[in-house]
């Protein structure tokens, strides 16, 4: 046996190659353990959107999945597919009252059809909001030009003329507590007895204001006497 030989027989057989390392899969909803030569597409089963939180509820942004118990949430399968990443995905938790507080809302637009609607509504010419047509600006009150005022002129008081009557026409006399039928040729000062002061009525008691007295009983209030006396008048008010 040459010495080759026998060097080559007692040298020691190669070292089998090492395995591949193990990683971990780094998608959202999977954690899966992996390797490069064991990573066949679909394999991974993975949330592509992150999570919103609102009001104690889990939900996946991405399939709609939601839960209030945040085991039960997080064992939610994932609703794609694909290979195993060691890539962590950079997604953000949102907060649905974060997302609804940045949306602007838009202004409403009003068409042609609402503007002439809106001016036949008697809610908009006041200038209340109205679901209808939205929100309307209160009229303004018109400019005065050129240093005219366009504030109502206030009537002059002027006396009106004085009713002709007939002096022998009956008449009824409107005083409280009088109610006479008279003629206005026998009109004068102490012709009418009445209560000038108003009546008055509080806690079931019936009576004048001018004469200060008070009864119970309806019929005693109407025929309480007159404590004045003046001259008819058919148009008191």
């Amino acid at each position: 046996m040459s010495a080759e030989a026998e060097k080559s027989a007692a040298a020691p057989a190669p070292a089998p190659a090492p395995a591949p390392a193990p990683f971990r899969c780094q998608r959202i909803g999977c954690d899966a353990v992996f390797t490069d030569d064991d990573n066949p597409d679909g394999s991974c089963h993975y949330h592509p959107n992150g999570p919103m939180f609102h009001d104690g509820m889990k939900e996946w942004s991405c399939c709609k999945q939601r839960s209030h118990d945040f085991s039960l949430f997080l064992a939610i399968p994932g609703c794609a597919t694909g290979k195993h990443t060691t890539e962590k995905p950079v997604t953000k938790a949102v907060s649905l009252n974060t997302k609804k507080a940045a949306l602007p809302k838009a202004a409403p637009i009003q068409s042609s059809k609402q503007g002439v609607e809106s001016e036949a509504c008697s809610r908009c010419r006041q200038g209340f909001f109205c679901s209808d047509h939205g929100s309307q600006p209160k009229p303004q009150k018109p400019v005065a030009v050129n240093g005219t005022s366009t504030e109502p002129v206030a009537k002059s008081s002027v006396p009106q003329p004085k009713k002709k009557v007939d002096l022998n026409e009956p008449r009824i006399c409107k005083n409280k507590g009088c109610g006479k039928t008279y003629k206005e040729k026998d009109n004068h000062d102490a012709a009418c007895e009445h209560h000038p002061g108003p009546a008055v009525f509080h806690d079931r008691n019936r009576g004048w204001k001018c004469c200060d007295i008070h009864v119970k009983e309806f019929d005693e209030f109407m025929e309480i006497p007159p404590c004045t006396k003046g001259w008819h008048n058919a148009d008191a008010v």
